[in-house]
Order: C-alpha cells, then sequence, then structure tokens
C-alpha cells in the first residue's frame, strides 16, 4: 500500500480526533520517503491526550509526521 492510499483509508478516522484540521502527504526531510502528514491546531504532549486521540506513528507502515499549523482561517 502506498502513502496515497494510506491516506485515503485513514483520512476520515483522523479528522475525527481532537486537534486535527488536516490530512495530506509529505517527503520525510531526511530519507525523502513518502510520509502521511496529520495537520494539527498545536501539539500535545501524548500524555496530555485521551488514549483515542493519539496519532499513530506509521499507518499501514507508512510513517507519520504531525506538522502544528495553528488556527485555519478562510483567506
Amino acid at each position: 500500500m502506498d502513502a496515497s492510499q494510506a491516506r485515503s483509508l485513514h483520512e476520515g478516522p483522523l479528522m475525527k480526533l481532537a486537534n486535527v484540521t488536516g490530512v495530506g502527504i509529505g517527503k520525510d526531510d531526511f530519507s525523502g520517503a513518502d510520509v502521511i502528514v496529520v495537520f494539527v491546531v498545536r501539539k500535545v504532549p501524548r500524555d496530555r491526550l485521551r488514549d483515542e486521540d493519539v496519532i499513530p506513528e506509521e499507518l499501514e507502515g507508512i510513517p507519520v509526521r504531525v506538522l502544528a499549523i495553528g488556527e485555519p482561517t478562510a483567506q
């Protein structure tokens, strides 16, 4: 399964998590491998999240990166 397929499969459930504003695909800064990017308003330490709101480190074998972008606003 590639990153696009994994993103499509998991986007709905990820969007229901607290603090999540979007899901996309990107490249790892170091390896250049495809990653799933989960956009959040702000990063919250794992120990301060409910278990059901923790974003997994990988999905379908594809690494997941969390990127804080602040509150989205219309342009």
